[in-house]
C-alpha cells in the first residue's frame, strides 16, 4: 500500500454550496472535501488533487468527458492506490457508465463519489461516501471502476459501475441492476456481496482487454415506452439520428397493435430511413410475451445489461465507428449478468 489516492474533483453537488434556497458551485483551490474529511477520519492517507473542470453534472458536454477522461489517463497509475473521482448526481450514471468501459482494463480502483446535498447542509453524505471510498480503495488489490454512494437509511454501497442505473425519481436513491451491488462499507469494514451473478476478485484480478470504443456520438435518439405513446410523433424530417434506441417495459415489451402507438410501424419508417434501432433491456433467459415475438429478429437488441449500459454501448460505437451489435455482446466490465 502506498496511502496515497488522486482525488479528480469535477463540481458537481458535492462541489458546491448552499446560498438560500438555490445550490451553486463553489470555486476552489482547497477542497472543502478534504478539510472535512480531516478534521473527521483519523487517516493516514495523502491526497494528491486535480481538477480538469467545474461544473453542475447536468450542464456536462461530450468535451468535458473527454477532459475528465484524459485526466485519468494522464495519471501516473503506479504512483497511487486508487482514484476518487467528484462528480453531480444528475449524470453520475452515465459517467460511471461510460468510465467503466474507456477505462475496463485499469488496474487500479477508480472510485465515484456524489453527494444528493452539499457538504454544508447537514442531510449531506458527501463526506462519509468520500470516506467509505478510501475505505474500499484500501481493502482491495484490483483494478475496475466503481462508484461509493449510501441511500437514506442505508449502509454505504459500493457499486460495479458498469451495472449502476440511474437514481430513483425524486429521492435520488442509486442502485444497480437487480439491486446486486458489489458489497457495502459497515462501521469501516468492506464486505464482499457473496452472489453467483458479482465476479470474484480472482476475476477481477485477471488481466482484461481494452476497450477499442473510446470515442463518443450524440447522434442518437432515446424513447422510452409507456402507455399510449404516440410513435407517429417520432418524424426525422430536418435531421436523421444514426440510431434510435427504445427503452422496453421490464418484460421486454412494447405496444405492437394499433396505428399510432404499434412499434412494429415505427420500426419499418426507421428501417426506410435506414436508422438502425436497438432494443433493451433484454432478459436473454425469460419467456417471450406475445406481444414481443419476432422483435429481437428484426432490432438489435441489447442482452442482459442494463438500458443505461446499453445507451453508453451504443453512443461509443457510433462516435468509434464499431458495429453496435458488436458492442453490445461485449462483456468489458462485468457488465452481464449471464
Amino acid at each position: 500500500m502506498k496511502n496515497k489516492i488522486c482525488v479528480i474533483f469535477t463540481g458537481g453537488t458535492i462541489g458546491s454550496r448552499s446560498l438560500g434556497d438555490k445550490v451553486d458551485l463553489r470555486n476552489e483551490d482547497k477542497s472543502f472535501l478534504l478539510e472535512l474529511y480531516n478534521a473527521r477520519y483519523d487517516e493516514t492517507v495523502e491526497f494528491d488533487e486535480l481538477r480538469p473542470l467545474n461544473i453542475l453534472s447536468e450542464n456536462v458536454q461530450p468535451s468535458d468527458l473527454e477532459k475528465m477522461a484524459d485526466c485519468v489517463r494522464g495519471v501516473n497509475k503506479d504512483d497511487y492506490d486508487g482514484i476518487i473521482i467528484t462528480h453531480g448526481t444528475d449524470t453520475l450514471c452515465f459517467t460511471a457508465n461510460l468510465f467503466s468501459q474507456i477505462f475496463c482494463d485499469i488496474e487500479i480502483p477508480v472510485v465515484f463519489v456524489s453527494a444528493l446535498y452539499p457538504l454544508d447542509d447537514e442531510r449531506s453524505r458527501g463526506v462519509e461516501n468520500f470516506a467509505n471510498a478510501v475505505t474500499f480503495i484500501k481493502s482491495v488489490d484490483f483494478g475496475g471502476v466503481f462508484v461509493s454512494f449510501e441511500n437514506h437509511g442505508e449502509n454505504c454501497k459500493i457499486h460495479l459501475a458498469s451495472r449502476l442505473i440511474a437514481a430513483t425519481q425524486i429521492s435520488g436513491d442509486y442502485n444497480s441492476i437487480l439491486n446486486l451491488h458489489f458489497g457495502e462499507v459497515v462501521n469501516g469494514t468492506f464486505i464482499y456481496n457473496i452472489n453467483e451473478l458479482n465476479p470474484t476478485f480472482e476475476q477481477l484480478r485477471e488481466k482484461r482487454k481494452p476497450c477499442t470504443a473510446q470515442k463518443l456520438c450524440m447522434d442518437m435518439v432515446t424513447i422510452q415506452a409507456h402507455s399510449l405513446l404516440n410513435f407517429d410523433f417520432y418524424r426525422f424530417t430536418e435531421v436523421k439520428p444514426k440510431a434510435v434506441m427504445v427503452q422496453l417495459y421490464h418484460s421486454g415489451t412494447v405496444c405492437t397493435e394499433g396505428k399510432e402507438a404499434n412499434f412494429k410501424n415505427f420500426l419499418n419508417y426507421c428501417k426506410n430511413l435506414g436508422i438502425e434501432v436497438v432494443i433493451a433491456p433484454v432478459d436473454s433467459r425469460a419467456r417471450t410475451y406475445g406481444s414481443a415475438v419476432g422483435l429481437t429478429d428484426v432490432c438489435t437488441t441489447a442482452y442482459d445489461i442494463s438500458f443505461e449500459m446499453a445507451t453508453t454501448k451504443v453512443l461509443l460505437a457510433l462516435g468509434s465507428g464499431k458495429s453496435i451489435e458488436d458492442e453490445l455482446k461485449k462483456n468489458n466490465f462485468f457488465e452481464k449478468l449471464y
